[in-house]
């Protein structure tokens, strides 16, 4: 049986091993699928050259199309590479970058919102990979989570997948390949014109998007206008892509668990000298600082766009214009009802109480109990363009020079962050029950219905701007020594600016504090004194019904027993109340600060193709040279401070790809890799969180993350569009930024008081108690090892029918040993553990269907438990339990142009299960985001 178009014979693919970069551009360029021209999967006879015995001929289309595309650009490789190919355009095979990102052997991805948002590759986070758009290092920022993205991480939520049509990750570094990355690279690519049919090509995709939860349908529509001259040397398309959708995310959140001293126990007064045996007994034990239930609702909009042009004036050389635009807003509001443990238990008296084996409060009845409801609205928009030009010469058949240059922007503004809140602070018969961890009932011993029983308390208003700005300019050149040898040698210089800023405007009503006093801005308020309790009370504006929403809590997992319903502040009615939007701006100083960085050097490479007794190889071996120039601004003391500083990397690179037969390749690598230190960790400033009784500095001259990588893989491709492969990988980190923790007065730090919030507790009593002062430093690293195992293949050697079935499986195994600092007390304690977003085991499977007209897939994604870094309030860690996605589409031709299709993505779902302290496993979080049905058509003419 021959496969069309199959690349076979050793040394034919060992002279495109010679140069990987170069075999992996062709393979996407000659052989994309989104343009090629084959339909049906037919049959054929064909005759070899000396031989009259009739061969079968497939004509590989669609689904296993792609498959086979993905698998020769990865066996053409000399370093450790994946790939990902669009079946045809405007079809990519999932909704989501991420989600695509995670079917490939040690990738899992971090969810916000219900949808993928960040990447980790073989257990290094999202700051460790580096993402390039069209062969541009760029970064996108975005506010789709619970917090705007302030860093190196690339967001792939941005950008719609309908405008991309493949996908590579380097998983092994190349000293022709851009540095930055202890993960990997990951190769963005949006189209290629000259790669097309000659004459238009028009495709449109209209579908409809619903989700089970929020029960909203929304329009998903993309197209595509494509031209290429029948000579081949001309050729222009646009693309465009523009989603809506509403989506709400239902469940319960602790914002962590902590120890307190609470005024009574049992109606035992705590505290003095003598202090009762259960009042000690509750302080020590943890409990939840603010049980609650809610929802948070996705308003979503995606609008993107691209263009390309392609001249190829004479057969040696072409030229490639690329633009990229999206736009991607949302707006998150989130209602929640709540009690407000949080540095106010010395007010509050616990009724009755259960403690277990974990040292939790895990059951309660509390009177005085700090009620609380709120109203969260924070509208966001993230615009992103690029435009890069990309020149090839061959100046003859053994040189040739490549040179690409461009920029890209990406703003992620928020210009409205709001939050209102409702408070009683003097109600009675509220109680907790978190015997079911995930599930607690939360009930209100008072109405939380009635506007009498509450004031309008704190308003906050905290609009944010990231801007990152990348401009790059490289020049490559290739030089054939001979046919065995090939040297390639490279200069790049980038510049990536980064500035965020961060402002409010939050009003207090009453200051916190035992001195009444009225707040101007919101008019003259009676303020009674904190200590006062009882009724007649004064700590806000009295609410009436028109600031006022009934909220009623769909289905949050809740158990019976939990309370339901709710007043929540109407933001818009609050904000014209007391004049919100009207209050001056001030700055947030741990949030304002700036990095600018200018990455100069080169680089020289060899590749190699050649036998050695025998055995047929190919290799390269190189060094990158690069210069960092780094200045950071952050605000101290309210006063700006610059710092500047340079250091170099050189590093030394190494692949070696063996074929011991035609269908076995065995890889190694080893090369030295960096990343550049976190934004958020270079601001010479301070920030103060008065919430927490936490300062926290940065430390511009923060060193690199840096580290030795090794990988060694065994594939075996035993079928057409087939692959066994075993890799295990190493990387020996031997610089890690670790975070250190004392503890002080407010006093020393020597920031002035005006810094704090002055709706946090600290603003009224900043020496009240000690401080916890943050920063970070360079720790001693640590070792992270794992093993990749991957097979798939069509079910060819079944018969009829079911040889239309295939499957792709891939395991991950990963650990690492980094050493953590905890401050408890005068006490710190070192613990070992794996590095942040670093998932022990993770298993995707994937069994499709393809015929001639019907193709269907499901698929499955399981990632296990993961830490996202320390923690406070005495809690070792916090992070996310394992977690399960599955996903499923089918498509259906009611003729050649035209396609009908249905997809369901988290068919069952999962729920988000986020914990805090990784011994006890304490909840955290704990929601779910519903089902997403796709529905619709598409066109392609």
């Amino acid at each position: 049986m021959m496969i069309k178009d199959r690349k076979v014979g050793v040394a034919g693919r060992a002279s495109r091993c010679g140069v990987s970069s170069k075999a992996l551009a062709l393979a996407l360029l000659t052989a994309t699928p989104a343009l090629a021209q084959t339909t049906t999967e037919q049959p054929a006879t064909a005759t070899t050259a000396g031989s009259s015995m009739a061969m079968e001929e497939i004509v590989v289309t669609g689904f296993r199309r792609s498959l086979e595309v993905a698998l020769d650009a990865k066996r053409d490789s000399v370093s450790s590479v994946d790939v990902i190919v669009a079946e045809d355009i405007a079809k990519f095979p999932d909704q989501n970058l991420a989600e695509s990102l995670q079917r490939i052997p040690g990738i899992s991805i971090l969810r916000d919102g219900g949808e993928g948002r960040a990447i980790t590759v073989r257990g290094l986070g999202a700051q460790f990979t580096r993402v390039r758009v069209n062969g541009m290092e760029t970064i996108t920022t975005s506010t789709d989570g619970a917090s705007p993205n302030r860093d190196r991480a690339f967001d792939f939520n941005v950008f719609a997948s309908e405008l991309f049509n493949s996908i590579v990750v380097h998983k092994t570094a190349e000293a022709s390949l851009d540095e930055g990355s202890l993960g990997a690279v990951v190769d963005l690519n949006t189209g290629n014109p000259l790669a097309g049919k000659a004459g238009l090509t028009v495709v449109g995709s209209v579908q409809g998007q619903y989700n089970t939860l929020s029960k909203d349908l929304g329009p998903r529509v993309a197209g595509l206008v494509a031209w290429k001259n029948d000579d081949g040397t001309f050729g222009a398309s646009v693309s465009a892509a523009y989603q809506s959708s509403n989506t709400l995310e239902l469940g319960n959140n602790t914002v962590r668990w902590q120890q307190a001293q609470f005024r009574s126990v049992g109606g035992e007064a705590c505290g003095g000298d003598t202090q009762p045996e259960a009042c000690a007994e509750v302080a020590d034990a943890f409990h939840p600082r603010i049980p609650r239930y809610g929802e948070v609702a996705h308003d979503r909009d995606r609008l993107g766009l691209t263009a390309s042009v392609q001249w190829a004036p004479t057969d040696r050389t072409v030229l490639s214009i690329d633009g990229l635009y999206s736009k991607f807003k949302e707006t998150r509001s989130e209602s929640w009802g709540e009690v407000l443990f949080r540095s106010n238990e010395k007010g509050m008296d616990v009724v009755d109480y259960e403690i277990d084996e974990n040292n939790n409060l895990i059951k309660g009845t509390f009177d005085n109990a700090w009620v609380r409801t709120e109203s969260y609205r924070r509208k966001s928009s993230t615009e992103f363009y690029q435009l890069s030009g990309n020149l090839k010469h061959e100046f003859s058949d053994v040189f040739r020079v490549e040179l690409l240059g461009g920029f890209s922007k990406s703003d992620a503004s928020i210009p409205v962050e709001t939050t209102m809140i409702f408070d009683d602070r003097d109600a009675d018969g509220y109680s907790y029950d978190y015997t079911d961890m995930r599930s607690p009932v939360l009930s209100f011993g008072t109405s939380v219905t009635d506007p009498a029983n509450f004031q309008l308390a704190e308003i906050r208003d905290r609009p944010t701007s990231v801007v990152n700005k990348f401009r790059t300019l490289s020049l490559k050149t290739e030089w054939d020594v001979t046919d065995a040898i090939e040297l390639e040698a490279g200069a790049v210089y980038r510049r990536f600016s980064f500035d965020t800023e961060t402002y409010t405007r939050d009003a207090v009503v009453c200051p916190s504090s035992d001195v009444a006093a009225p707040d101007a801005v919101l008019g003259e308020v009676t303020c009674t004194p904190k200590s006062v309790t009882g009724a007649g009370a004064v700590y806000g504006l009295p609410v009436s019904s028109d600031l006022a929403t009934l909220f009623k809590l769909g289905k949050a997992g809740q158990p019976a027993g939990t309370t339901t319903e709710w007043l929540v502040p109407n933001i818009d009615a609050a904000a014209a109340y007391t004049g919100l939007y009207d209050r001056e701006l001030k700055q947030d100083p741990g949030n304002i600060r700036s990095v600018v960085e200018e990455a100069t050097g080169g680089y020289l490479q060899a590749n190699v193709k050649s036998e050695l007794f025998g055995l047929e190889y190919a290799a390269n071996v190189g060094l990158r040279y690069m210069r960092t120039d780094q200045k950071s601004t952050g605000l101290n003391s309210g006063v700006e401070v610059h710092a500047k500083r340079h250091y170099d990397n050189w590093l030394p690179s190494a692949n070696l790809a063996l074929f011991p037969t035609e269908d076995i390749i065995i890889r190694g690598a080893v090369s030295k890799v960096m990343t550049r230190p976190s934004l958020g960790n270079l601001t010479p400033g301070g920030s103060v969180d008065g919430f927490n009784y936490r300062v926290s500095y940065g430390n511009p001259n923060l060193e690199p993350f840096k580290a030795t990588a090794y990988d060694l893989a065994f594939e075996w491709y035993f079928a057409p569009q087939s692959i066994f492969s075993v890799a295990v990988f190493a990387k020996d980190i031997a610089s890690f930024p670790i975070s250190t923790t004392t503890t002080g007065t407010f006093a020393s730090t020597g920031l002035p008081i005006s810094v704090i919030l002055p709706s946090s507790p600290a603003a009224s009593d900043p020496e009240g108690r000690e401080w916890e002062i943050r920063s970070i430093g360079s720790g001693d690293g640590g070792k992270l090892k794992g093993l990749e195992v991957s097979l798939q293949g069509p079910f060819r050697f079944l018969p009829g029918f079911w040889g239309n079935f295939g499957g792709i499986v891939n395991a991950t195994f990963v650990d690492s040993d980094v050493e953590y600092e905890f401050k408890r007390g005068d006490e710190t304690i070192i613990i070992k553990e794996r590095l942040s977003n670093l998932s022990k085991r993770a298993y995707n499977a994937t069994l499709y269907y393809e015929d001639d007209r019907f193709s269907a897939r499901a698929s499955v994604s399981y990632r296990s438990g993961f830490i996202d870094g320390t923690s406070a309030t005495n809690n070792f860690f916090e992070g996310y339990n394992s977690s399960v996605n599955v996903d499923a589409s089918v498509r259906y031709k009611l003729t050649e142009a035209l396609e009908l299709s249905l997809e369901g993505v988290n068919l069952t779902d999962d729920y988000r299960d986020r914990f805090v302290d990784i011994y006890s496993n304490r909840n955290y979080e704990y929601n779910h985001f519903g089902r997403t049905i796709i529905f619709g058509a598409r066109y392609k003419m």
